[in-house]
């Protein structure tokens, strides 16, 4: 597994998009698609998937370094946006008005 990339597709075993275990897509554990910690797909600080500012995956300008990183499967992280009341990021997603 490369250093912040994750599967993407709808597998359930070893090394799948929907895998809960380490290299998954689910994965919580440490730079996993689902982790909050640096370098997780629900990052929010400098460099994570959910950061704003240049070098996160949320950010809207040109970088000479980009984010180049996979969100977790887009039913996973929408419906973590939404339990943790992360409204404003959801917007974002959805293209609310």
């Amino acid at each position: 597994m490369l250093k912040n990339t994750w599967p993407r597709d709808r597998h359930v075993g070893p090394g799948g998009g929907l895998y809960t275990g380490p290299g998954g897509g689910l994965y919580t554990g440490p730079g996993g698609g689902m982790s909050t910690g640096p370098g997780g797909g629900l990052y929010r600080g400098l460099g994570g998937g959910l950061y704003t500012g240049p070098g996160g995956g949320l950010y809207t300008g040109h970088c000479e370094q980009p984010y180049r990183s996979n969100l977790p499967p887009r039913e996973a992280l929408l419906e973590y946006l939404a339990r943790n009341r992360l409204e404003h990021l959801l917007c974002l997603l959805l293209q609310c008005g």
